[in-house]
């Protein structure tokens, strides 16, 4: 299992919890079964208080980026280069000499008021795990962001999810950080349930922190903010609150942003950097979810290219090229079922990658939870 920590700089819940629940481990580290490590993200931006010091380093983990960086002469790397460059020569190692299947867990914490909740790419593996937890789920937020590091992850094959835990600098970000890492270490079966007396308490803690939701959501709409611009969100807002159609959230260059329909506001930005200024996300109903795993089981996708206008991308038959002029009857909700996520290459093109096509179930088939549904 892999933690980070801190990989925005002046999200610091994260490396606390990691530490706190380190130190709890040292009086039992025999009944550990695998290894468990802590990766303290952008230490530079971290010592500064700062999301990051040159550019986010959740946004460097893209394949094209990272090979580029790898290449890099050390001098003309900067802040978050280096950064990116040790954490991803670590990970590396660890795939190398460690046994799967491996987890890999990010902390954040927001810039508002929240409920904890779990950022996921909506692979099965993924989901199955998170149902876990009972915290909400939201899906989708890899189609607006460049480069997350679970992104790249989550291309790998491996487990991965992204934890934000609560609001920056509060106690109770810390504590449901350190759940939910106990949790997991739990679930994944690297520590035995008797281990953590505390078991049911701190999963009432989480339960309790989120206010019972432990839905599915998933992304709609994101607030793209460009270098340079002014960008002001109205106080008071708080994460997963429900806003009317005609609602001001922000001033943005001098002109009000309203919601166009009544809509859930999904992390406001109430901090200095940042590229998006807010998200805006809807439930999934749980028979979608259903309809979904069944059609990703049966692989039905495998059929979308008898169709007009669909097309692989490549041999991999990992992407699917949609030209959406002839296809336009089918829309981006349909390929979510299928586990596709978009791409937009163009006024009439996009590109869909398939979660599931990459995802390694075969190391995971035999973990109780993949094989219980996350029921248990």
């Amino acid at each position: 299992m892999l933690f980070f920590g801190g990989i925005h700089g002046n999200e610091i819940s994260g490396v606390k919890a990691i530490e706190n629940v380190f130190q709890g481990l040292r009086s039992h580290a025999d009944r550990v079964k695998g290894s468990i490590y802590g990766i303290r993200g952008n230490i530079p931006a971290q010592l500064r208080r700062k999301r990051f010091l040159d550019e986010d380093l959740n946004r460097l983990w893209t394949t094209e980026r990272v090979a580029n960086i790898m290449g890099k002469p050390v001098a003309e790397r900067n802040v978050e280069e280096t950064e990116m460059f040790e954490i991803n020569a670590l990970i590396k190692e660890v795939i190398r000499t460690a046994s799967p299947p491996f987890y890999f867990i990010d902390f954040h914490t927001t810039s508002g008021k929240t409920k904890p909740f779990i950022t996921i790419n909506d692979a099965m593996i993924n989901r199955k795990f998170s149902l876990l937890f009972p915290v909400p789920i939201v899906l989708g937020i890899e189609e607006y962001l460049e480069g997350p590091l679970l992104s790249l992850m989550n291309e790998m094959g491996y487990v991965s999810l992204g934890f934000e835990s609560g609001q920056h600098n509060e106690l109770s970000a810390i504590n449901n950080s350190m759940a939910f890492m106990r949790l997991s270490m739990v679930f994944a079966g690297c520590l035995p349930k008797t281990e953590v007396p505390e078991f049911e308490m701190i999963f009432a803690q989480l339960k309790k922190a989120a206010m019972g939701d432990s839905g599915f959501y998933e992304v709609l709409y994101r607030r793209e903010l460009s270098k340079g611009t002014d960008f002001k969100m109205l106080p008071g807002f708080k994460n997963f609150q429900l806003v009317g159609k005609g609602t001001v959230l922000a001033v943005q260059d001098g002109v009000e942003i309203k919601t166009k329909k009544n809509s859930t506001l999904f992390m406001p930005l109430y901090q200095d950097q940042g590229n998006e200024g807010f998200f805006l996300i809807g439930p999934v109903p749980k028979w979608a979810l259903l309809v979904s795993a069944i059609a990703r089981n049966l692989k039905i996708d495998s059929w979308l290219t008898l169709l007009p206008g669909i097309s692989w991308s490549d041999e991999t038959k990992e992407r699917l090229l949609v030209n959406t002029k002839v296809a336009r009857f089918f829309t981006k909700s349909f390929f979510h079922v299928l586990g596709y996520r978009n791409r937009t290459l163009g006024r009439s093109q996009m590109m869909m990658h398939n979660r599931e096509r990459t995802a390694k179930n075969e190391l995971y088939k035999n973990e109780w939870w993949f094989k219980s549904n996350g029921k248990d």
